[in-house]
């Protein structure tokens, strides 16, 4: 369903994680070993928050990365924000946190709201990369810091042939047993593969003007973290 764009690939992703809600985090957990808790911990070092900051967690999901900011930094104030009910129904279970509904291509906030914006495996899914990021810019207040957590297509080397066999076989598998909706999980590698590269996307970034822009690879290189600010 990588082809979709615009409404239709937003309805179609929505329904989809509506349908994955309730087994989201355990499938991550699954997926990568655990090891999305620690990317996790490195965004929220990575946003660099003081006291008192104003932390927006855009396609929060079930709030992993809002809770993480809090741990670290309990006095800051945080909004979750997802388009996806189902998914904040099932985050609101795990913990109390302020939630909104927000679109990442038109948010409900005004201009200069936020320090900093995070997101966790957001971008690869929303319909324009370019305006989900002219979005946060408008929001950041000047020096404000944007961190991004989400896959990215990984460069040709020995691995390859074991990261497409994990991400075309085993993730799908997973995904059927454990969530018994299959073609979410058929979604993860197309969508992965059909991303920016992480080169890619830090020229996006640039164009919306974005500085001191830089990127980590992690996982054999398939997934990144990028961070700028305005």
């Amino acid at each position: 369903m990588t082809h979709l764009t615009g409404k239709e690939r937003g309805e179609y992703v929505q329904q989809m994680f509506t349908r994955i809600a309730h087994r989201y985090d355990l499938m991550n957990r699954l997926m990568t070993a655990g090891q999305d808790v620690e990317w996790r911990k490195a965004v929220i070092r990575q946003a660099r928050l003081g006291p008192n900051a104003r932390l927006l967690d855009l396609g929060a999901g079930t709030g992993d990365l809002a809770r993480e900011a809090l741990a670290q930094q309990p006095e800051i104030n945080v909004v979750a924000a997802d388009f996806t009910l189902e998914m904040m129904r099932v985050g609101n279970r795990n913990g109390s946190l302020p939630w909104s509904a927000a679109d990442a291509l038109n948010l409900p906030f005004p201009d200069k709201t936020f320090d900093a914006i995070v997101s966790g495996f957001l971008m690869r899914n929303v319909g324009d990369v370019q305006q989900a990021l002219k979005e946060q810019y408008r929001t950041l207040k000047p020096g404000g810091r944007i961190v991004i957590l989400d896959t990215t297509k990984p460069k040709r080397n020995l691995l390859s042939p074991f990261i497409w066999l994990h991400m075309h076989f085993v993730i799908p598998l997973l995904g059927r047993i454990m969530s018994g909706f299959g073609e979410a999980y058929n979604y993860l590698p197309d969508s992965t593969e059909g991303f920016l590269t992480a080169e890619e996307l830090t020229v996006r970034m640039a164009a919306v003007s974005f500085k001191r822009i830089n990127f980590e690879r992690l996982m054999f290189g398939t997934i990144a973290i990028h961070w700028g600010e305005k």
